[in-house]
Protein backbone atom coordinates (compact mmCIF):
# COMPACT_ATOMS: atom_id res chain seq x y z
CA UNK A 1 0.00 0.00 0.00
CA UNK A 2 2.76 2.17 0.62
CA UNK A 3 4.84 1.78 -2.32
CA UNK A 4 1.51 2.19 -4.17
CA UNK A 5 0.99 5.53 -2.56
CA UNK A 6 5.09 6.33 -3.08
CA UNK A 7 4.53 5.65 -6.97
CA UNK A 8 1.86 7.84 -7.55
CA UNK A 9 3.61 10.63 -5.69
CA UNK A 10 7.37 9.92 -7.03
CA UNK A 11 7.17 10.59 -11.34
CA UNK A 12 8.60 7.43 -12.90
CA UNK A 13 11.57 9.07 -14.89
CA UNK A 14 12.39 10.55 -11.03
CA UNK A 15 12.19 6.74 -9.84
CA UNK A 16 14.98 5.97 -12.34
CA UNK A 17 17.16 9.69 -12.05
CA UNK A 18 17.62 9.74 -8.78
CA UNK A 19 18.99 6.58 -7.83
CA UNK A 20 21.00 6.98 -10.54
CA UNK A 21 22.15 10.78 -8.74
CA UNK A 22 22.58 9.23 -5.67
CA UNK A 23 24.88 6.76 -7.13
CA UNK A 24 26.91 9.06 -9.21
CA UNK A 25 27.70 11.46 -6.03
CA UNK A 26 28.60 8.38 -3.70
CA UNK A 27 31.65 7.37 -6.57
CA UNK A 28 31.90 11.31 -7.04
CA UNK A 29 32.64 11.32 -2.87
CA UNK A 30 34.63 7.82 -2.65
CA UNK A 31 37.04 9.46 -5.67
CA UNK A 32 37.30 12.67 -3.70
CA UNK A 33 37.99 10.79 -0.87
CA UNK A 34 40.61 8.10 -2.23
CA UNK A 35 41.98 11.54 -4.43
CA UNK A 36 44.37 9.14 -6.82
CA UNK A 37 43.07 9.05 -10.44
CA UNK A 38 45.19 5.77 -10.53
CA UNK A 39 43.13 3.93 -8.49
CA UNK A 40 39.91 5.46 -8.97
CA UNK A 41 38.54 7.32 -11.95
CA UNK A 42 36.14 9.90 -11.27
CA UNK A 43 32.69 9.91 -13.12
CA UNK A 44 33.21 12.80 -15.50
CA UNK A 45 37.00 11.20 -16.49
CA UNK A 46 35.08 7.93 -17.11
CA UNK A 47 32.23 9.29 -19.69
CA UNK A 48 35.07 11.49 -21.53
CA UNK A 49 36.91 8.13 -21.91
CA UNK A 50 33.41 6.66 -23.08
CA UNK A 51 32.98 9.24 -25.22
CA UNK A 52 36.98 8.75 -27.00
CA UNK A 53 35.89 5.17 -27.28
CA UNK A 54 32.79 4.94 -28.76
CA UNK A 55 34.26 8.05 -31.43
CA UNK A 56 36.74 5.78 -32.12
CA UNK A 57 36.41 3.19 -35.11
CA UNK A 58 38.16 0.47 -33.35
CA UNK A 59 36.36 0.42 -30.51
CA UNK A 60 32.71 -0.45 -32.55
CA UNK A 61 35.02 -2.70 -34.25
CA UNK A 62 36.03 -4.86 -31.04
CA UNK A 63 32.69 -4.27 -29.65
CA UNK A 64 30.99 -5.91 -33.12
CA UNK A 65 33.28 -8.84 -32.86
CA UNK A 66 32.74 -9.78 -28.91
CA UNK A 67 28.74 -9.71 -29.44
CA UNK A 68 29.39 -11.60 -32.19
CA UNK A 69 31.69 -14.65 -30.44
CA UNK A 70 28.51 -14.00 -27.74
CA UNK A 71 26.08 -14.90 -30.11
CA UNK A 72 28.08 -17.64 -31.45
CA UNK A 73 28.63 -18.62 -28.03
CA UNK A 74 25.09 -18.46 -26.78
CA UNK A 75 23.75 -20.37 -29.93
CA UNK A 76 25.95 -23.39 -29.40
CA UNK A 77 25.68 -23.49 -25.36
CA UNK A 78 21.54 -23.35 -26.42
CA UNK A 79 21.70 -25.66 -28.70
CA UNK A 80 23.77 -28.54 -27.51
CA UNK A 81 21.94 -28.06 -23.99
CA UNK A 82 18.77 -28.87 -25.59
CA UNK A 83 20.12 -31.50 -27.61
CA UNK A 84 21.71 -32.77 -24.47
CA UNK A 85 18.25 -32.26 -22.48
CA UNK A 86 16.14 -34.51 -24.92
CA UNK A 87 18.65 -37.24 -25.02
CA UNK A 88 19.44 -37.49 -21.83
CA UNK A 89 15.16 -37.17 -20.88
CA UNK A 90 14.50 -40.20 -23.08
CA UNK A 91 17.98 -42.61 -22.81
CA UNK A 92 18.38 -44.00 -19.36
CA UNK A 93 21.64 -44.55 -19.81
CA UNK A 94 22.82 -41.29 -21.87
CA UNK A 95 21.55 -39.63 -18.26
CA UNK A 96 23.36 -41.63 -16.11
CA UNK A 97 25.89 -41.19 -18.03
CA UNK A 98 25.77 -37.25 -18.92
CA UNK A 99 24.43 -36.12 -15.69
CA UNK A 100 27.80 -36.19 -13.53
CA UNK A 101 29.35 -34.46 -16.31
CA UNK A 102 27.24 -31.80 -16.61
CA UNK A 103 27.36 -31.26 -12.77
CA UNK A 104 30.64 -31.13 -13.14
CA UNK A 105 31.11 -28.14 -15.65
CA UNK A 106 27.79 -26.48 -13.34
CA UNK A 107 30.29 -26.28 -10.09
CA UNK A 108 33.37 -25.77 -12.58
CA UNK A 109 34.66 -21.93 -12.06
CA UNK A 110 35.08 -20.61 -15.40
CA UNK A 111 38.33 -19.23 -15.06
CA UNK A 112 39.58 -22.59 -14.61
CA UNK A 113 38.04 -23.93 -18.41
CA UNK A 114 39.23 -20.70 -19.67
CA UNK A 115 42.86 -21.41 -18.89
CA UNK A 116 42.45 -25.27 -19.66
CA UNK A 117 41.63 -23.76 -23.02
CA UNK A 118 43.84 -21.81 -23.98
CA UNK A 119 46.27 -24.61 -23.85
CA UNK A 120 44.03 -26.59 -26.45
CA UNK A 121 42.81 -23.67 -28.61
CA UNK A 122 43.41 -19.97 -29.88
CA UNK A 123 42.61 -16.94 -27.87
CA UNK A 124 39.73 -16.32 -30.61
CA UNK A 125 37.73 -19.35 -29.73
CA UNK A 126 38.66 -19.90 -26.17
CA UNK A 127 36.14 -16.57 -25.20
CA UNK A 128 33.12 -18.57 -27.43
CA UNK A 129 34.25 -22.13 -25.92
CA UNK A 130 34.23 -20.80 -22.10
CA UNK A 131 30.52 -19.15 -22.90
CA UNK A 132 28.94 -21.43 -24.49
CA UNK A 133 30.01 -24.11 -21.36
CA UNK A 134 28.36 -20.95 -19.16
CA UNK A 135 24.95 -21.75 -21.10
CA UNK A 136 25.05 -25.54 -22.16
CA UNK A 137 24.77 -27.23 -18.16
CA UNK A 138 21.79 -23.86 -17.49
CA UNK A 139 19.79 -24.76 -20.48
CA UNK A 140 20.03 -28.61 -19.90
CA UNK A 141 19.49 -28.68 -16.38
CA UNK A 142 15.83 -26.76 -16.80
CA UNK A 143 14.89 -28.33 -20.13
CA UNK A 144 15.16 -31.42 -18.37
CA UNK A 145 12.82 -30.35 -15.02
CA UNK A 146 11.00 -29.24 -17.77
CA UNK A 147 10.06 -32.41 -19.80
CA UNK A 148 9.88 -34.46 -16.65
CA UNK A 149 7.00 -32.19 -15.93
CA UNK A 150 5.59 -32.33 -18.22
CA UNK A 151 1.41 -33.66 -17.68
CA UNK A 152 1.27 -37.33 -18.45
CA UNK A 153 -2.59 -37.06 -18.84
CA UNK A 154 -1.20 -34.98 -22.25
CA UNK A 155 1.19 -37.92 -23.09
CA UNK A 156 -1.36 -40.57 -22.35
CA UNK A 157 -4.28 -38.89 -25.01
CA UNK A 158 -1.27 -38.38 -27.44
CA UNK A 159 -1.29 -42.28 -27.04
CA UNK A 160 -4.62 -43.02 -26.93
CA UNK A 161 -4.82 -40.90 -30.15
CA UNK A 162 -2.34 -43.16 -31.84
CA UNK A 163 0.25 -39.57 -32.11
CA UNK A 164 3.80 -40.44 -33.89
CA UNK A 165 6.97 -39.25 -31.51
CA UNK A 166 6.97 -36.10 -33.61
CA UNK A 167 3.75 -35.23 -33.51
CA UNK A 168 4.20 -35.63 -29.76
CA UNK A 169 7.27 -33.49 -29.19
CA UNK A 170 5.73 -30.67 -31.74
CA UNK A 171 2.28 -30.71 -30.53
CA UNK A 172 2.55 -31.42 -26.58
CA UNK A 173 6.29 -31.58 -25.15
CA UNK A 174 7.40 -28.36 -27.31
CA UNK A 175 4.55 -26.18 -25.81
CA UNK A 176 4.57 -27.77 -22.07
CA UNK A 177 8.47 -26.76 -22.13
CA UNK A 178 8.11 -23.26 -24.31
CA UNK A 179 8.35 -21.13 -20.59
CA UNK A 180 11.37 -23.12 -19.33
CA UNK A 181 13.15 -22.51 -22.24
CA UNK A 182 12.80 -19.40 -22.82
CA UNK A 183 13.79 -18.57 -18.94
CA UNK A 184 16.73 -20.93 -18.66
CA UNK A 185 17.74 -18.81 -22.08
CA UNK A 186 16.99 -15.60 -20.36
CA UNK A 187 18.75 -17.05 -17.01
CA UNK A 188 21.93 -17.94 -18.99
CA UNK A 189 22.63 -14.98 -21.55
CA UNK A 190 23.84 -13.00 -19.15
CA UNK A 191 25.87 -15.16 -17.57
CA UNK A 192 27.31 -16.14 -21.13
CA UNK A 193 28.26 -12.28 -21.74
CA UNK A 194 30.66 -12.22 -18.41
CA UNK A 195 32.13 -15.39 -18.86
CA UNK A 196 33.15 -14.27 -22.73
CA UNK A 197 34.70 -11.34 -21.19
CA UNK A 198 36.11 -12.80 -18.78
CA UNK A 199 38.28 -15.04 -21.11
CA UNK A 200 39.01 -12.23 -23.34
CA UNK A 201 40.79 -10.92 -21.07
CA UNK A 202 42.62 -13.84 -19.89
CA UNK A 203 43.25 -15.18 -23.57
CA UNK A 204 43.48 -11.29 -25.37
CA UNK A 205 42.31 -12.00 -28.73
CA UNK A 206 42.81 -9.18 -31.51
CA UNK A 207 39.88 -6.69 -31.97
CA UNK A 208 37.81 -7.52 -28.44
CA UNK A 209 36.35 -5.82 -25.60
CA UNK A 210 38.61 -7.72 -22.82
CA UNK A 211 41.45 -7.13 -24.65
CA UNK A 212 40.34 -3.54 -24.32
CA UNK A 213 40.22 -4.21 -20.35
CA UNK A 214 42.92 -5.96 -20.83
CA UNK A 215 45.39 -3.27 -22.34
CA UNK A 216 43.97 -0.94 -20.30
CA UNK A 217 44.97 -2.44 -16.93
CA UNK A 218 48.59 -2.79 -18.42
CA UNK A 219 48.61 0.87 -18.93
CA UNK A 220 47.19 1.99 -16.20
CA UNK A 221 44.80 3.57 -17.80
CA UNK A 222 41.87 3.88 -14.89
CA UNK A 223 39.20 5.97 -17.08
CA UNK A 224 39.39 3.36 -19.73
CA UNK A 225 38.78 0.61 -17.38
CA UNK A 226 35.94 2.34 -15.86
CA UNK A 227 34.47 2.94 -19.19
CA UNK A 228 35.29 -0.28 -20.94
CA UNK A 229 33.64 -1.71 -17.61
CA UNK A 230 30.24 0.32 -17.71
CA UNK A 231 30.17 -0.47 -21.66
CA UNK A 232 30.33 -4.38 -20.59
CA UNK A 233 27.25 -3.04 -18.44
CA UNK A 234 25.60 -1.73 -20.65
CA UNK A 235 25.58 -4.09 -23.56
CA UNK A 236 24.76 -6.65 -21.10
CA UNK A 237 21.53 -4.64 -20.15
CA UNK A 238 20.93 -4.12 -24.05
CA UNK A 239 21.07 -7.94 -24.77
CA UNK A 240 18.94 -8.72 -21.74
CA UNK A 241 15.94 -6.33 -23.15
CA UNK A 242 16.53 -7.39 -26.95
CA UNK A 243 16.30 -10.82 -26.15
CA UNK A 244 13.18 -10.22 -23.37
CA UNK A 245 11.67 -8.26 -26.17
CA UNK A 246 12.35 -10.92 -28.80
CA UNK A 247 10.71 -13.91 -26.44
CA UNK A 248 7.58 -11.63 -24.91
CA UNK A 249 5.07 -12.45 -27.24
CA UNK A 250 5.92 -16.29 -27.24
CA UNK A 251 5.08 -17.42 -23.33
Amino acid sequence: MAQAKCSKVIPRWARAVLPALFWLAVWQLAYIRVGKDLLLASPWQTMSAVWRIISAAASWHAIGRSLLRMLCAFAIGVGCGSAIAALTASVGWADALLRPALAAVRATPVASFIILALVWMSSGTVPVFAASLMALPIVWGNLTQGIAAVDRGLLEMAAAYQFGAMKTVRHVILPSVRGTFIAACGASIGLCWKAMIAAEVLGAPRGAIGTQLYNAKIYLQTDELFAWTLIVILLSRVLEAAFGKVTKGTT
